[in-house]
């Protein structure tokens, strides 16, 4: 006749699930399946537990009923998910006097008062929710239990249901709590998330011969790799070995004595245990484990707690020896889990004295002296010794300086700021948009309201991976990229069905991507390559330039390294596509702001100070993003997309000379019409030609453009006539779409994501309703008029798993992300590609 749901003992053939029992009732139905030496159990439901909080109480003498009269009892969570947590497990309910001195006759009166008083201790404080204090010193059952009476006005309970009953309520009213709810929603559980209740027998691990308790796990938690991880404690419960100095090993081991050494056939079965768990439930298993002179039996298994590293390592040998399909080892890890092995983390065990907190702009942690400029960064780097750049925001000229620092820290700034996605493409931490940051640039100070005045020189650590600032040296991970590592990224390369490529602004930065394997160069920012100390100078020559002709005798000077700079990418890369965005920046952000910097220009340009200063104040704009930018520049200074569009065709042909295949993506960016493209064309068209003839070389190009204007998305049909790709720059184009700067923004937009203007913050995660409509548009407008055109994504948002799934289902033909997001896209492209994981069912062992 079958159970209720409600209490349900569990059996191989009881209706156990983990949707209404959870998961650790399911996983100890399927350790009884497998004939393992399981005590008796029994599951209480979700929606039983979800009664007691309420106040409405189960058939408590009918579960009693279940068990022995005089066993003790455990009582366990069992979420659906085993990630969102529960309350603490609870042992020996039922103790009370009678069995004090029935144990105390068996095992000895300290014994018995050992663990009468570790009950008591337990209920009142973790149950009814006693002062801790009261419990706290070295007494007798006897003191304990006048404690409890003065306190309750009642005598401490010796009926288990009593105990029981208090103990399950206050379980389910502890899951029911605003702490833990705000916890499992920060896990990824739903906000009606249930819990269930495993009550079990307890396996006292108190007695004659070899009895006590321990817990085994075969890989290391740390790295996944095969490794005996566990310890013995004779004459203890629970997990007591894992807190106790003088705790046994299980195998036998030179350091110490072992559970091996006198009881080597249980070690056998532990292992044997573990293995088949392995197998069957087909995941690494922490065993829980109790003898009772001799007898073994396993409490629980869990999942073996794991960092980044060791679950990949573990998904990667579990699919290597045949226990799960290689597209189940793909979809067990969460992508952004590579980030942790791909920078330095900062340990999760050592201590954290937080400063304050900011946006989580680049992953990955750092320690370094404070320096407040790029100069003082890169005098740091020149001296070996690590360095934090601290700026309110950085721009362009900060570029040599990022390069030099550890970690990058701005009080402005979000997700999308110059900082962020320069630290991203570096590799280097970043935390953006720390607003409690007060900032002396002059003094060369940093003050936390509340703390000390931090100077130039002092260490702090920038955690970019939660946005925290540190102070002083952090414990830190190290970055691990081997080994399993690259074997999941070649089975996502194998699954994945749509392209990566990578946002490469420097022969560095593609250097690094091909280590991770890419489809070739979707983003280019060419005018990075203008910040070098010599081609810097070269280019404020040309911007003092007073006509076209002085401008293309300074552009002439800058082509041959333009010219080396494509010649490199294009053989790194090759014959994979090198897609590069021409000049977008406005010039001003060539020029410095202070006058120190303008009266070293005026030195180097052999010019009076008022004129340096007065071309600068010309080329300032109310709103620079909006301003004379992009395609504006190139079509009112043409001489600047022309001697791009020769370094580029030159480039191609010099190494085609060598031998090498190359091809070339020129892309124009913040285009708003039609005709810019058909002008910019068209001279791009005639410096191809003219190239041709010059080198002799069979030189073939694609033209595209950037979509980061509303308007280009809307207009994309009559674009797309003369484009042979449109890549949406999402950053530019949400930061339009939405009248949001996306350097200010953080500002404000916690409280905007915390009372739901914005279900997330744009920035971070593409907004698939408003600019994701005119993604569609634009697309399907392109399509329409030129069916074979390519699309893409190439701002930040393309490596973002969310971003991806869009452009999967949206038909584009790859996704572009800073270097070291490339491994995550990967990941999260082939999780898409691959049918859901199989999984165990109710009925399987």
């Amino acid at each position: 006749m079958p159970q209720p749901p409600d209490m349900i003992q569990i059996t191989p053939t009881a209706e156990v699930t983990a949707g209404l029992h959870g998961s650790r009732a399911k996983c100890l139905q399927r350790l009884v399946r497998l004939d393992l030496p399981v005590p008796l159990s029994v599951a209480l439901s979700s929606d039983t537990v979800h009664g007691l909080a309420e106040g409405h109480l189960p058939d408590i003498a009918r579960l009693c009923a279940i068990f022995d009269e005089g066993d003790l009892l455990s009582v366990r969570a069992s979420s659906q998910s085993p990630d969102w947590g529960g309350p603490g497990t609870v042992l020996n309910i039922g103790m009370n006097d009678a069995i004090a001195q029935r144990i105390a006759a068996e095992h000895g009166q300290s014994a018995a008062e050992a663990l009468y008083l570790s009950f008591i201790r337990a209920y009142a404080v973790d149950v009814l929710r006693l002062d801790e204090d009261l419990f706290a010193d070295p007494m007798t059952p006897r003191i304990a239990k006048a404690h409890f009476e003065d306190e309750m006005e009642e005598p401490f309970p010796q009926d288990i249901e009593t105990q029981l009953t208090e103990v399950l309520r206050s379980m389910a009213r502890a899951w029911e709590g605003t702490s833990a709810r705000l916890l499992r929603r920060a896990k990824g559980a739903p906000p009606d998330a249930g819990l269930g209740l495993v009550v079990q027998r307890m396996a006292l691990g108190l007695g004659k011969g070899e009895t006590g308790a321990g817990v085994v796990q075969y890989v290391s938690s740390d790295t996944g790799e095969a490794q005996i991880t566990g310890r013995y404690l004779p004459q203890s419960q629970g997990r007591a070995a894992l807190r106790e100095n003088d705790a046994q090993f299980i195998e036998k081991d030179p350091r110490g004595p072992s559970l091996e050494d006198r009881c080597p056939e249980q070690v056998a079965a532990l292992r044997a245990a573990g293995e088949l768990m392995r197998t069957r439930l087909r995941e690494e298993m922490q065993i829980e484990f109790t003898l009772l002179d001799g007898q073994l039996s396993i409490l629980d298994a869990v999942m073996v707690p794991r960092t980044a590293r060791a679950e990949v390592r573990i998904a990667v040998d579990l699919a290597k020896d045949g226990v799960i399909p290689k597209h189940e080892a793909l979809t067990r890890i969460a992508p952004f889990t590579l980030n942790q092995l791909m920078h330095r983390q900062v340990s999760p065990n050592g201590p954290r004295d937080v400063l304050t907190r900011g946006i989580a702009a680049a992953p990955g942690a750092a320690t370094g002296k404070i320096v407040f400029s790029a100069a003082a960064a890169q005098a740091a780097q020149s001296r070996d010794e690590p360095c934090i750049l601290v700026r309110r925001e950085t721009s362009p000229e900060d570029i040599r300086g990022m390069h030099a620092a550890d970690a990058i820290l701005t009080e402005r700034g979000g997700t999308t700021s110059h900082a962020a996605v320069i630290a991203r493409g570096l590799g280097v931490p970043c935390v953006a948009g720390a607003t409690d940051l007060q900032l002396n640039m002059r003094k060369k100070t940093l003050t936390v309201p509340g703390r000390k005045i931090f100077h130039e020189g002092d260490i702090i650590t920038v955690d970019g991976s939660s946005g925290q600032i540190l102070a002083g040296a952090a414990k830190m991970i190290e970055p691990n990229m081997g080994g399993a590592f690259a074997t999941l990224l070649k089975w996502a390369d194998e699954a994945r069905d749509i392209g990566i490529r990578v946002n490469a602004d420097t022969p560095e930065d593609a250097r690094l991507a091909l280590t991770f394997g890419v489809d070739g160069i979707g983003l280019c920012r060419t005018e990075h390559m203008f910040f070098d100390p010599i081609r810097l100078t070269v280019m404020r020559e040309m911007i003092f330039a007073e006509n076209a002709g002085d401008r293309a005798a300074a552009l002439d000077r800058l082509l041959p390294m333009q010219r080396d700079d494509f010649t490199e990418l294009f053989s790194l890369m090759q014959g994979r596509p090198v897609c590069i965005r021409l000049f977008d920046p406005p010039l001003h952000e060539f020029l410095p702001g202070d006058r120190d910097g303008i009266r070293a220009l005026a030195e180097a340009l052999d010019l009076p100070v008022s004129r340096v200063a007065a071309r600068i104040e010309q080329l300032q704009e109310f709103n620079p993003m909006l301003g004379m930018r992009g395609v504006r520049l190139g079509i009112t200074m043409p001489e600047i997309y022309e001697m791009q569009a020769r370094a580029i065709f030159e480039a191609v042909a010099a190494t085609m000379r060598a031998g090498h295949a190359a091809m070339a993506e020129i892309m124009i960016p913040l285009v708003s019409a039609k005709r810019e493209v058909e002008l910019i064309k068209d001279r791009i068209d005639a410096i191809a030609a003219s190239v041709r003839r010059e080198t002799g070389q069979d030189i073939a190009f694609r033209l595209g453009v950037m979509v980061e204007t509303p308007r280009a998305a809307l207009r994309a049909g009559e674009i797309a006539e003369h484009s042979a790709f449109l890549s949406f720059g999402t950053n530019d184009l949400t930061q339009m779409t939405y009248g949001l700067s996306r350097d200010d923004a953080g500002k404000f937009m916690s409280a905007y994501v915390n009372q739901g203007v914005f279900v997330e913050d744009p920035f971070q995660r593409l907004d698939t309703d408003g600019v994701g409509e005119l993604l569609h548009l634009g697309a399907a407008r392109g399509r329409a008029v030129k069916p074979g055109i390519t699309l893409s994504i190439c701002g930040e948002h393309g490596g973002d798993p969310d971003s991806i799934a869009f452009s999967r289902e949206a038909g584009f033909t790859y996704v572009s992300c800073s270097p070291f997001r490339v491994p995550v896209a990967k990941l999260a492209a082939a999780q898409l590609a691959v049918k859901a994981p199989q999984t165990l069912s109710d009925s399987d062992t």
